[in-house]
């Protein structure tokens, strides 16, 4: 059985600026704000959530199976995710539209300004899991991750109908949904992953306490930057795992992607959830030392050696039978 990992596939433009975005912001006039910050440092690289969750399954030994849509541009990107493990095979490919673009600036205390251009991804709506259910012989999990927000509501209702687990992951699309769409794509989910901030809003919008959430999901998943992760379900006892580390911060962009590969490579192997969240960490301290989403490398020996000693010599020992061969 596979995982699907459905989203955005992107290319990343990460810029650095030498200096704090806050000194620059006028809390008063930020309703007309007007203002340019010149970077030193600007990297093209491959991206978007479900590639990058894609990506970091498949460095520990996973083939998911990668849904979205992209554009004819995306050629070479997809020879790099087919080379390190990702099934390519099931993407729609817009004939009018350029892969998304996601742009991002990060300061000196890793805060981030970014866009994003949707382009080939507004058609993932037209994406639907059957055919790739049957073709690929049937599906563990399908992680719906930000998306088109018609194509995020499409899968999660296409789960609910075909009995299917999934786990929902709204992040950056929070913003840009209400209440009732955050409410459709959550409930019946098995897992519901965001950050600290995004569990505030989830509750806030969708008007469901943390109680009436987790009556209608099995397990919240949240993570807490440098203050690590917590899970959270209805009829067990908060797991927290703190953060991998120390490592040396270089770009935060697409650590939470990583941990979701980590977490789910733990679900694919049948692992608990403290081991889950311990893997997630794991992946997302590489993440974190590197520029690029997926520029991160590592072998089977040295990370076994990094979860070991951030977790323990069980937790390495449980995982090493599992992890698949280097990529």
């Amino acid at each position: 059985m596979k995982f699907a990992i459905c989203g955005s596939i992107a290319t990343d433009h990460l810029m650095t600026y030498q200096g704090r975005f806050a000194d620059s912001l006028v809390p008063e006039e930020l309703h007309k704000i007007s203002v340019s910050f010149l970077v030193e440092d600007l990297q093209v690289r491959r991206g978007g959530i479900a590639a990058n969750v894609a990506f970091g399954m498949a460095k520990l030994g996973h083939q998911p199976v990668l849904v979205g849509a992209v554009g004819e541009d995306f050629a070479a990107y997809e020879s790099w995710l087919r080379r390190h493990g990702v099934d390519c095979d099931h993407l729609l490919v817009s004939e009018v539209r350029h892969t998304a673009r996601f742009i991002v600036n990060t300061d000196e205390d890793m805060a981030q300004i970014a866009s994003f251009y949707a382009g080939a991804m507004s058609e993932a709506r037209n994406i639907e899991l059957g055919p790739i259910l049957d073709q690929v012989g049937g599906l563990e999990l399908v992680l719906i991750s930000p998306d088109d927000p018609q194509a995020m509501l499409r899968h999660s209702a296409e789960c609910r109908s075909r009995g299917l687990s999934f786990a929902a992951d709204p992040s950056q699309q929070l913003a840009f949904m209400d209440g009732a769409s955050i409410r459709r794509l959550v409930d019946g989910a098995s897992y519901l992953f965001t950050n600290d901030y995004e569990a505030a809003l989830t509750e806030s919008k969708t008007g469901w306490d943390s109680a009436e959430i987790l009556r209608r999901v099995g397990t919240r998943v949240i993570t807490k930057g440098k203050d690590g992760c917590s899970v959270v379900s209805a009829h067990a006892e908060q797991i927290d795992v703190a953060a991998a580390g120390p490592v040396t911060k270089v770009d935060p962009t697409g650590v939470g992607d990583g941990f979701r590969a980590g977490f789910l490579s733990g679900l694919a192997w049948g692992l608990s959830h403290e081991r889950c969240a311990q893997l997630g960490s794991t992946v997302s301290s590489y993440v974190l030392a590197t520029v690029g989403t997926q520029e991160y490398d590592f072998d089977r020996g040295a990370f076994l050696g990094r979860l070991r000693d951030c977790y323990g010599s069980a937790a390495a020992e449980e995982v090493e039978p599992h992890l698949g061969r280097d990529r």
